[in-house]
């Protein structure tokens, strides 16, 4: 442990180049001391405590995973020669401008060095320096797959990348940044999801990053299949963007006024109208890390912020969608504060309960004194106490115009307790909650309300934290463990998280009921808990019934809570709760089999299912 200490702390002292330092100072400025404090504490355990946190940006734990994942040379050349029913012409889209040679001719050589044939590359060069334009009138030369634009002036990024999709006439456009590369099997990818898929009119993939140098790739980002709310907070499709020619003549080109985000709002306006969005669940693009690029150095486009912000307001006009955007808790993010109806909804707050009066009335205290919500009701479910401070402590409650106690006199069934107590609430909005939680954010009831109130989103779920500030629940992946388990556990509470998943609104396939709000007509729609589940998977069940609907689950770290996981009912750690337990297990997996085996659609195939932490999957 002291080896990797020390190790940990010479690679962090390495970090502290004058380049990082200026980032530091600017990093303070913009956001503030107590922020760059929080990402400093955080950086300095990834490090010192060699963390699994910091295990998706090891370089070795990459490369192992390279070697095991991307293909070998011998299957590239099989790709070479591999024909599809389907061969489209794709066209790659490339704005220049005084491009280095170090930089313009590897991705020039990445396009040229692609297993699938069928391409052709388009370049608007608004470059002033000879250098440039003598290497893209050789290319020309060399190649009849290359066509070039050369631009009397340098239009800027907009208009550059427009100049460029005049030339292409494939029926898919791909669009690439000058000092970038694509993978070799890149091209072949694409075509192969297309031949899979041929409804497909939007496709992203994975990406990693790509030092200055060319001579190592980091920071692979895996990321989830489509999630309309993880894109309101910030671009996570990025590259390899692949549209289909058709739908973006529909939407229109790129638009000037979004400098820095007009990939962004690209994305956006195509994700309203596409048939069809595909993940690639492949790493297929290498963003270059340098001083003038957003892959290293924020700063290099100091107006990405205004740019993002513009492109979300103008997408949730179209959609129709009432909200405020917000800055987010990272550069290039925003929060889309969805509005509440003027008149707003009577929320029912059900807790079920069994003495443990303390934690009750810790829980209850919360929720009274903190919400700043005004209209809602909690609905006590008592499961069969008998401890005198319990009746005491009810005999209080029931002066509380909000609390209705009922009581349920069966054998206890987690589902079949929510489900009755269901039926006694009168909201519109059902906020199942345990009873050994905390309220911390006093707005919980309306971060989580903006969410469940849409038409498109059937369950909103919580960021519970341990008592110890470490992350209890950042949201459920389906298949961790073998069945299903919580995001990012343990991680320390102001954790950024995998890509800043911790601290960004994203959608899932479940959430914990520990703290759930669902609409009433939804859980009716599903028919409530499945009541053959007496304790665990309930809730990740309910969840992806929700799903079948066609509803999205969302995850919002904007309703904050403490949990004192299991202080009511125990652990299963007797043989009656084991059994109990092994059955839930097999009732699950039963029923959804097929959607273990596929693989949750929230998370990537490329991540580990044995640790919570969102490491590289190396076996």
């Amino acid at each position: 442990m002291l080896r990797k200490t020390f190790r940990a702390t010479k690679r962090l002292k390495n970090q502290l180049t004058r380049d990082n330092l200026r980032k530091i100072i600017w990093y303070i400025r913009e956001y503030g001391f107590g922020q760059f404090l929080t990402k400093a504490v955080e950086k300095v355990n990834f490090f010192a405590n060699a963390t699994q946190e910091f295990a998706f940006e090891d370089r070795r734990a990459y490369k192992h995973w390279m070697a095991r994942n991307e293909p070998t040379q011998a299957e590239l050349t099989m790709q070479a020669t591999h024909r599809f029913e389907n061969q489209p012409k794709l066209s790659i889209i490339v704005p220049t401008f005084n491009t280095p040679l170090t930089f313009l001719a590897p991705m020039v050589e990445s396009v040229r060095n692609q297993t699938y044939s069928n391409w052709e590359l388009c370049i608007a060069d608004g470059s002033n320096k000879e250098e440039t334009r003598a290497y893209l009138r050789q290319l020309t030369e060399k190649d009849e797959r290359v066509k070039v634009e050369y631009l009397k002036t340098n239009l800027g990024i907009a208009a550059n990348t427009n100049a460029a999709i005049k030339l292409a006439r494939g029926e898919y456009i791909a669009l690439l940044d000058h000092d970038d590369t694509l993978a070799p099997f890149a091209l072949y990818e694409v075509v192969a999801a297309l031949n899979r898929d041929p409804e497909a009119d939007l496709l992203y993939s994975d990406e990693d990053k790509l030092t200055k140098d060319g001579k190592s790739r980091l920071k692979p980002h895996f990321k989830p299949d489509w999630s309309p709310d993880t894109l309101r907070t910030y671009n996570y499709i990025t590259h390899l963007l692949v549209i289909k020619r058709s739908l973006l003549d529909t939407i229109g080109h790129i638009r000037e006024g979004f400098e820095g985000s007009q990939d962004f709002d690209l994305v956006l306006r195509a994700s309203e109208q596409a048939k069809r969005i595909v993940h690639i669940p492949k790493i297929l693009y290498h963003w270059r890390e340098h001083e003038h690029s957003t892959a290293s150095n924020i700063k290099a486009k100091n107006y990405v912020s205004y740019s993002t912000n513009k492109a979300i307001a103008e997408h949730l006009d179209r959609l129709g969608i009432k909200g405020r955007i917000l800055q987010g808790p990272l550069f290039g993010t925003c929060r889309v504060v969805y509005e509440l109806p003027n008149k707003l909804p009577l929320v029912s707050i059900i807790i079920p309960t069994k003495d443990q009066a303390e934690l009750l009335k810790h829980c209850l205290d919360s929720i009274i004194n903190r919400s700043t919500y005004s209209n809602y009701e909690i609905i006590l479910v008592d499961t069969g106490s008998i401890e005198p401070a319990t009746q005491k402590l009810y005999l209080k409650l029931r002066k509380q115009p909000r609390v209705t106690i009922v009581n349920w006199h069966k054998p206890f069934n987690y589902s079949a307790v929510n489900n009755f107590a269901a039926r006694q609430a009168k909201g519109d909005y059902l906020l199942f909650l345990n009873d050994d939680t905390e309220v911390t954010s006093s707005d919980w009831i309306e971060a989580m309300l903006e969410y469940a109130q849409r038409p498109d989103v059937g369950a909103v779920g919580a960021k519970l934290l341990y008592p110890d500030k470490t992350i209890q629940h950042g949201g459920v992946i389906v298949g961790l463990g073998g069945v299903a388990g919580h995001s990012h556990k343990h991680f320390p509470a102001g954790s950024f998280g995998y890509f800043g998943r911790l601290i960004l609104p994203q959608n899932l396939s479940a959430v914990t009921a520990a703290c759930v709000m669902i609409s009433r007509k939804v859980f009716g729609e599903v028919g409530g808990f499945d009541e053959g589940y007496a304790l665990a998977f309930n809730d990740i069940d309910l969840c992806l019934n929700i799903r079948q609907l066609g509803k999205l689950i969302v995850w919002t770290p904007y309703a904050e809570l403490y949990h004192y996981e299991s202080k009511t009912r125990g652990y299963e750690d007797t043989p009656e709760k084991i059994a109990r337990f092994k059955k839930e297990i097999d009732r699950f997996t039963a029923k959804w089999g097929e959607f273990l085996r596929q693989g949750d659609p929230h998370y990537n195939p490329n991540l580990t299912l044995d640790r919570e932490d969102f490491s590289l999957r190396l076996e």
